[in-house]
C-alpha cells in the first residue's frame, strides 16, 4: 500500500503541477494557479500520515517506509526549484520569459551547484529525520535495520552529489573567449 502512495504521490505532483501552471499561464489566472500549487504538499503530509498509521498498526519497517521517507525527503530538499524551474519554461513558452538557463560558466556556475547540493542535504536530512523518528516509533532495534539502511542511502547520495559539486569549484569551466563566441571580430572592407 506504502508503494502505490507513493506512485499515486508522484503522479499527484505532476498532475498538480500542471493544473497550476495551466491555470497560471493558459487561464491566465495566477492566483487560482498558486492556490493549486499550494495543494502540493499536501500530498507529502498525507505519505507521511499514511506511513505512521501503517507502522502503528503494527507493520514491520520495510524498505517502503525508508522509500516514503526519502521520496518526503527530496520533495522537501527539491520540490521547490522542480516547481521553480517548470514555473520559468511555462512562463517563457506561454509570456514570453527568457528562458531559465543555469550560470554555465565559472563561479556562478559554481554556486549553482553548491544551491543544488544544498537541496540534497536538506534531502538527506530531512529522510534522516523521518526515519529516526520511526525507528524511535517502533522502538525496536531488530525491527528497524532496513530503515538505518535507507539513511546510509540519503547521505550516500547527498555525498555523492557533494563530490560532483565540488568539481565544479576545483575544475570550473571557463567562458569561451569573445573571439570563440564570434564576438569582437575586426571588419574588414571588401
Amino acid at each position: 500500500m506504502i508503494v502505490t502512495l507513493i506512485i499515486v504521490c508522484e503522479a499527484g505532483f505532476w498532475v498538480l503541477l500542471a493544473a497550476g501552471l495551466a491555470a497560471r499561464y493558459l487561464l491566465r489566472k495566477p492566483r487560482l494557479g498558486l492556490a493549486i500549487l499550494l495543494c502540493e504538499p499536501l500530498l507529502e503530509v498525507l505519505l507521511l500520515v499514511v506511513t505512521a498509521v501503517d507502522l502503528k498498526n503494527g507493520a514491520d519497517p520495510s524498505w517502503k517506509h525508508g522509500l516514503a521517507a526519502v521520496y518526503i525527503g527530496y520533495t522537501v530538499g527539491h520540490g521547490h526549484r522542480t516547481v521553480q524551474w517548470l514555473d520559468g519554461h511555462a512562463a517563457h513558452r506561454f509570456d514570453g520569459a527568457p528562458l531559465p538557463r543555469p550560470p554555465r560558466h565559472g563561479r556562478a556556475r559554481a554556486l549553482h551547484e553548491a544551491k543544488v547540493w544544498l537541496g540534497t542535504l536538506v534531502a538527506a536530512a530531512v529522510a534522516s529525520g523521518l526515519l529516526l523518528l520511526a525507528m524511535w516509533y517502533v522502538d525496536d532495534p531488530d525491527r528497524t535495520t532496513s530503515l538505518k539502511g535507507w539513511m546510509h542511502v540519503a547521505w550516500r547520495a547527498a555525498t555523492i552529489h557533494g563530490v560532483v559539486a565540488l568539481t565544479y569549484v576545483l575544475f570550473p569551466k571557463r567562458a569561451p573567449a569573445p573571439e570563440e563566441r564570434g564576438e569582437g571580430r575586426p571588419l574588414t572592407k571588401v
